[in-house]
């Protein structure tokens, strides 16, 4: 797989598919920690006279324009941390993108807007897909993949654009691939997988392949409920999927053959609703409420899981454990950042959620061993999946 070290950028359009999927808040990035992990590689073009064109996601907008996920903030936080300002066409392959690009000069950089504004980037049609991917690569004479977190995606960017362009990898993507392969093919035990977070679906079936490397999982934050309720407890009214507990009772069941333990809360903090006012108690995990929620792994369990992380040789952690951004149910995801800092283990932080978590709680990204910007891509990469961004490079 070629890095951009291997292109010679200057005086070249180069189209950078970078990952600013970032959290906003009131029209401003809440969390900035994806745009600075792009620097060194958009840096990097720009200083060697690159003309750099950024392309970019940011949430789902369903194909079509939408003002609230335009990439207007993420444009002028790139511009801060740069040191300059920073155009943002207005389009994505129209005309004042062709425009912007047009005008580019060596070492200048400009952001094209939201790519999903452009329904052809996600179509599951090769043909959609393609004739999306072929506007894009006219704008450029050079394809950098530097968007981790969307690489397990089959998108037009990600995937069809490295075909029809001289490509490689950007630094971003080569940590990404140096740090995870540690995880798959280098593994000082014991290993220990920490899963949580909100969105239970995306990392629900990575559990099976993780039973059969990991020594034991600790599941807190949505994914815990599942699980409790395979176990026969009542969860109230906390996150809870249709078909998740058969799966869950299956994966209980696989993990005590492969002799991997699962390691659940013991007990849990409750409230009615995720609400910065809303009264709360600890109770034990088999004594949820039947009208109250979990919103974080309670004392006991953020005990358990820290003396639990300390001793490994190597730590997973994907998912904050509770509602992060509420100071009264942020204790296990702070309890379980601490631990990995005091390890001695080689510790890996993935997902975006995860990511923003740490940093929103006080700890820098320097206090892990890494950083992953990429949750879904990530999980699919240790598990042995092929990315179609990453094939699509080594293909080139």
């Amino acid at each position: 797989m070629k890095t951009i070290d291997d292109l010679a950028v200057a005086g070249k359009r180069v189209l950078v598919r970078a990952d600013l999927n970032v959290p906003l808040d009131d029209g401003r990035v809440a969390d900035d920690g994806r745009i600075r992990a792009s620097l060194p590689t958009l840096t990097a073009l720009t200083s060697r006279g690159a003309r750099v064109i950024v392309c970019a996601h940011l949430g789902r907008p369903k194909g079509k324009p939408d003002p609230r996920y335009s990439l207007a903030p993420v444009a002028a936080r790139l511009g801060e941390l740069l040191g300059r300002p920073v155009k943002l066409a207005a389009d994505t392959v129209g005309p004042s993108a062709q425009a912007e690009v047009a005008a580019l000069r060596p070492g200048g950089l400009v952001m094209l807007e939201n790519l999903r504004f452009n329904a052809g980037e996600t179509s599951t049609d090769d043909v959609d897909r393609g004739f999306f991917a072929d506007r894009l690569a006219e704008l450029a004479e050079e394809y950098v993949a530097d968007g981790f977190g969307a690489m397990h995606r089959k998108h037009a960017s990600v995937y069809d654009v490295a075909l029809r362009l001289p490509c490689a990898a950007g630094y971003l993507v080569q940590a990404e691939v140096v740090a995870l392969r540690r995880l798959t093919g280098d593994i000082r035990r014991p290993y220990v997988v920490v899963l949580g977070g909100a969105k239970v679906a995306d990392k629900f079936s990575a559990i099976a392949s993780l039973i059969t490397t990991a020594d034991q999982i600790l599941v807190g934050g949505a994914m815990a409920f599942p699980f409790l309720a395979a176990k026969g407890y009542k969860v109230g009214t906390s996150l809870l999927e249709t078909g998740q507990v058969d799966i869950a009772a299956g994966y209980l069941e696989q993990a005590a053959r492969a002799g991997t333990e699962i390691v659940l809360p013991s007990d849990v903090i409750v409230a009615a609703e995720p609400a910065l006012d809303a009264p709360h108690e600890v109770v034990a995990a088999d004594a949820i409420p039947e009208h109250q929620m979990g919103l974080d792994i309670g004392p006991e369990s953020a005990a358990l899981f820290a003396n639990t992380i300390r001793p490994a040789g190597t730590v997973f952690w994907n998912g904050p454990m509770g509602v992060f951004e509420l100071p009264r149910f942020a204790g296990g995801t702070k309890a379980v950042a601490r631990a990995l800092t005091v390890s001695d283990a080689f510790t890996v932080v993935g997902g975006g959620d995860t990511g923003a978590a740490i940093r929103a709680l006080g700890f820098p990204d320097a206090m892990f061993a890494y950083v992953s910007t990429g949750g879904g891509a990530s999980l699919e990469f240790i598990q042995g999946k092929t990315l179609p961004g990453l094939a699509a490079l080594e293909e080139e």
